[in-house]
This record gives structure tokens, sequence and C-alpha cells, in this order.
């Protein structure tokens, strides 16, 4: 079996999807992408294809090994994440070749579902709060919030105030036997972080995601030493390399993306490594259908998981949603705030190419918005 094509599919409402063809076997899908950059990773992935046409398809590790060191410049998200699509399009071929899903070919199942959270939007603590009895509504027992809007570099009373108040408000919905994560999306700088944190503490949020930038993380032990709630970060961190001083550092949670570390090869290693630190794993995953599939597949076979994210009815989705690419739109559905184990071969979800296509005849230019403060200077998005 060797691999024939390559085709990319820019879709709404910021996607780019892969589809890799086989001559003797199964298709198969994989979701590369930088939220902004789809047109950047969509070039790194025909730069690849040079390599790719020709190759045995099963031969995943070897594949990895060559499209990440294979080249004299490596890394960074661009590549990594036109490697990450790849790399779960290639273990769907693989699964669907041996009729099993991916997760037993990592091993076999460790647990019988995955417990997910949703994203919920709103500036006032009231708009948040019927954020979270929304989603609580659909079954989900966790939600993530923004801790903020526009942040300056030291937040004023006022502002800490209404961190709180949000995050009091959110809590209260979802009660003592639900979930609240608290994400920053690395706008505090270090010492708003370590005030907030100890702010946040009678709360006691399943954790703090991302509170300063990855270039700060250095200081993440200082961070994590003066608080008791669990610090997460990871989606902006592209290989176990990248995740070895944050782990060093104590967090507790780690968030890789699958669609940007490394595809599902590099993700299962970083779980692994996260597991000798004590840490836990849950992905990041504000995308699409696929990279979601990718996810839940690495979740079931990984010990030290703790919970998936889903981007489904999340803000950034205009135009399309989780389930409108797939066949069955089912098979995300929820049962008791967890999704089922899947016995489907490979990533485990059937997309609908005629949707694809139509959607890809439109495309999209998604940018991530640029955010500044009242005097006029950048803020972190």
């Amino acid at each position: 079996m060797k691999i024939t094509a390559l085709t990319t599919y820019l879709v709404e409402p910021r996607w780019l999807f892969l589809k890799i063809d086989t001559d003797t076997g199964p298709s198969g899908w994989g979701e590369p992408i930088v939220e902004g950059r789809a047109h950047t990773v969509r070039a790194a992935i025909e730069e690849m294809e040079d390599y790719l046409i020709g190759t045995d398809p099963l031969r995943i590790e070897d594949t990895w090994q060559v499209l990440t060191k294979g080249g004299f410049y490596r890394g960074g998200p661009i590549l990594s994440s036109a490697i990450s699509g790849i790399d779960q399009a290639l273990w769907d071929i693989y699964g669907k070749h041996v009729g099993l899903p991916v997760h037993q070919l990592l091993g076999g199942r460790v647990r019988d579902r995955i417990r997910t959270y949703s994203w919920i939007g709103g500036d006032h603590p009231d708009d948040v709060a019927a954020q979270a009895e929304l989603r609580r509504d659909q079954g989900f027992t966790a939600v993530k919030m923004n801790a903020s809007g526009r942040l300056t570099a030291h937040p004023s009373v006022r502002e800490l105030d209404e961190i709180v108040e949000r995050v009091a408000a959110v809590s209260d919905v979802m009660g003592r036997s639900g979930g609240v994560a608290v994400d920053f999306h690395g706008r505090l700088s270090i010492a708003a972080a370590r005030q907030l944190a100890q702010l946040l503490e009678p709360f006691q949020p399943m954790f703090i995601e991302e509170p300063v930038v990855p270039e700060l993380g250095a200081a993440l032990g200082s961070i994590v030493a003066g608080t008791v709630t669990p610090i997460a970060t990871g989606e902006r961190l592209y290989s176990r390399w990248d995740f070895r001083p944050v782990l060093e550092a104590g967090v507790g949670v780690v968030q890789p993306d699958l669609s940007h570390a490394g595809g599902i090869s590099e993700s299962r290693r970083i779980a692994a490594q996260a597991e000798t630190y004590g840490a836990h794993i849950a992905p990041h995953c504000p995308l699409g259908p696929i990279a979601f599939a990718a996810c839940l597949q690495l979740d079931f076979a990984t010990p030290n998981f703790l919970i998936q994210e889903t981007s489904l009815g999340i803000h950034y989705n205009v135009g399309a949603d989780l389930t409108s690419y797939l066949v069955d739109p089912d098979a995300f559905r929820l049962r008791d705030g967890a999704i089922p184990v899947w016995e489907k071969p490979g990533l485990g979800v059937d997309i609908d190419e005629t949707a694809v296509a139509q959607a890809a005849l439109r495309g999209h230019r998604w940018r991530s918005p640029t955010w500044r403060t009242d005097d006029g200077a950048l803020a972190e998005w």
C-alpha cells in the first residue's frame, strides 16, 4: 500500500482538513491547522507531499521521524501542525486497514467513557451564569471560561473584582459536583497571575489555564508554588521537549493540542512523560471533528487522562459547528457528561466528503483579532 495523494480543504469556521488517499487501501483524514494561519500550514503540507507520495502509510513512526527531523530547520507551530494532521490521517488509515479503532492500536482502552467540557462566553456575571446553565442543561458536567476580556499588565482592583465575580457566578451554577476551569489565555503578568491564583482559590477551580504566555514559562514554578489550584498549560507547546520544563515546574495538567503537538504519536509520548511527573493530560481542542476524534482515541488509551475539551457551540464556530461535516451528527452525543467508547475503525468518525467539498469552495480567511488596551497598546488576545 502506498500514499497516492494528499488533498487539503479550507472549511468554515476556521479549520483545515486533510485527506490522504492510498492505492490499495482506505483513505484517512486529519486536521492540520494553526488558527489564523491555515494557508501557511497548507503550504507546508504541499512541501511535505514531495516525500510522502509513494511511501507506505503504515510506517507511521518512520514518517513522523522523517518529517520532524529530516530537515535542517525543525519545529515550530507551522511545521508541527502540518505533521500533526498527517499523523492523524495515517493512524486513521492504519485503523481502517486492520479494522480496529485507534485506541486499540495504542494498547487498548483503559476507560469506557470520556468526560468532556465545553466553553462558555459572556462579559457579565449574569451572562456567564446563563451560559453555564445552558451547558449544564446540554449535559455537560464541566465548563471552561475566559476569566476576563482585555487586561492591562497589572489589573486594577476593579478588574480583579470582576474576574472573581464571574468565576463565582459560574461556580454557583455548576455546584460542588461540577467543574469550572478558568482560562487566562496568557493575559496576565507574573505578579498578577500569583495574585489571581490566590483570589480564586475559594472557588476551587479544576485548573487555571495558561496564566502567562509560553515565553514566561520559566516563571510557572513560582506560580505553582503560590497556589493549591492546579496550573494547566500546553496549547502553545509543540513537542515533548517543550513540555519538559513546564512539567519540571510542577504544573498539574498538560494540554497538548493533537493538531499542533505532533499528532497522536507525539501527544501519546507527552502523556507518558507527564505521568512520570504525576501530571494529568487534558488535550486542548477548540477545533473540528477530526481533531476531536483523534483526541478521544488517545484519551481512551491514556491512564493519566483528566478531561477533554470540545468546541461544540463555541463562539468561534460561525458558519459551521463540530458536527457539520459528519455523516452521523450523533457521533459526539453526550451521556451523563461523557462520550461512551467507540468501536468503529480508525478515528471512528465518517466525514461527509460532499459537505466538505462544498464548504471548501467558500473557504475562509479567519484571523485572530487584534486587541488593544485603552491607551492604544497591544493586548494579549
